[in-house]
C-alpha cells in the first residue's frame, strides 16, 4: 500500500516537473503573413503597370518612368557580313537618290505568259485612248503568241523557259523589269499573268499606282514543303527562317524598288542556290 502510495507521488511529482519545463503557446506571426502578399502583389503591379507621374517614377526607378522594353536588356544584333554591308549601302543610295521627274510618267505593265493572252483585246479597249501613259512588255516563254491589238505587236522580249516555283520565274521577271527600266518614263511597274484582266478603267488604275507612292507584293507565311518547308539553314547569316515568306510573284512596283531588284545579288544567289523543294542540308 505504501509502496503503491510512493509510486503515485512519483508519478505526480513527474508530472509537475514536466509541465513546469512546457513553454506557454506561441501568437501566430498574422502580420507577417499578410504583409508579404501585399508587398509581392505591389511590386508585381508597380513592374506590370509603371507609374506615370514623375514622384512615383523617382522612387521605383532612378531612371524616371520607362517601358517595359526599356528595362529588359537589349537583344544582341547579328554581325553583318561583307555582302550584306554591300548590299544594304547599294539599297540605301538607291533610296536617297531623287527619282527621275519625268513629264510623262508611265506605267509599265509586263506581261508573262506561256504563249497566246486569252483577254488580249479587253486590254486593247482598256489601253485605248491613253497612249503615251502606258507601255507593253510581253515574255512568252513557250510559244509565240500571235497579237490582234496594236498595244501588243512588236512588243515581246527576250524569253527564256519558265518553271513553276522556280528560280526561273523569277529571272524572268527580272528581264522584263530590266526591259522595261530601258525606258526613262516608267515610274511604276505592273507584273500580269495571261488570266489577268483590268477591273477598273485606266485613269482609275493610272492615278491609283502613280500617286501611291507605294510598291504592293503579296507576302505570308506558309508551313508547308512549298513554304518554309523550302526554308534551307544555308541562307544563314542572310535570311534567317523567322523572316521567311512566301508570296505570288505579281506586284506593282515603283521605279526605285525595280531598281533595287536589279541590283541585288545577295539574296537573288541565296535563293537560287538554297530554296527548292526537298532540298537536303
Amino acid at each position: 500500500m505504501k509502496a503503491t502510495q510512493a509510486w503515485r507521488l512519483g508519478m505526480k511529482d513527474m508530472q509537475m516537473m514536466h509541465a513546469s519545463r512546457h513553454r506557454g503557446h506561441l501568437k501566430k506571426p498574422t502580420w507577417i503573413i499578410i504583409l508579404v502578399p501585399l508587398v509581392c502583389i505591389f511590386l508585381v503591379l508597380a513592374y506590370i503597370y509603371p507609374p506615370q507621374n514623375f514622384d512615383a517614377c523617382y522612387v521605383l526607378s532612378s531612371n524616371g518612368c520607362e517601358t517595359i522594353s526599356n528595362w529588359l536588356p537589349p537583344a544582341p544584333a547579328s554581325e553583318l557580313t561583307d555582302d550584306e554591308i554591300a548590299s544594304r549601302v547599294v539599297i540605301r543610295d538607291i533610296l536617297k537618290t531623287a527619282p527621275i521627274v519625268s513629264i510623262n510618267s508611265k506605267i509599265a505593265f509586263l506581261f508573262m505568259t506561256p504563249g497566246a493572252l486569252p483577254f488580249e483585246m479587253l486590254w486593247d479597249k482598256f489601253f485605248q485612248g491613253h497612249e503615251g501613259s502606258f507601255s507593253v512588255y510581253v515574255h512568252a516563254s513557250k510559244d509565240k503568241p500571235v497579237h490582234f491589238s496594236e498595244y501588243f505587236i512588236n512588243r515581246e522580249i527576250r524569253s527564256d523557259k519558265v518553271g513553276w516555283g522556280k528560280i526561273s520565274m523569277v529571272d524572268a521577271e527580272k528581264r522584263l523589269l530590266a526591259n522595261a527600266l530601258k525606258d526613262p518614263d516608267n515610274q511604276h511597274f505592273v507584273l500580269l499573268s495571261d488570266s489577268c484582266i483590268p477591273l477598273h478603267d485606266f485613269d482609275y488604275v493610272y492615278n491609283y499606282l502613280m500617286y501611291a507612292n507605294t510598291s504592293f507584293v503579296d507576302c505570308f507565311e506558309d508551313p508547308g514543303p512549298h513554304g518554309s518547308g523550302r526554308y534551307s539553314e544555308h541562307m544563314l547569316p542572310e535570311v534567317e527562317k523567322k523572316d521567311f515568306r512566301k508570296g505570288s510573284q505579281w506586284f506593282t512596283m515603283k521605279r526605285q524598288h525595280a531598281i533595287i531588284i536589279m541590283a541585288d545579288n545577295l539574296y537573288y544567289t541565296k535563293f537560287r542556290d538554297y530554296c527548292k523543294v526537298n532540298i537536303i542540308c
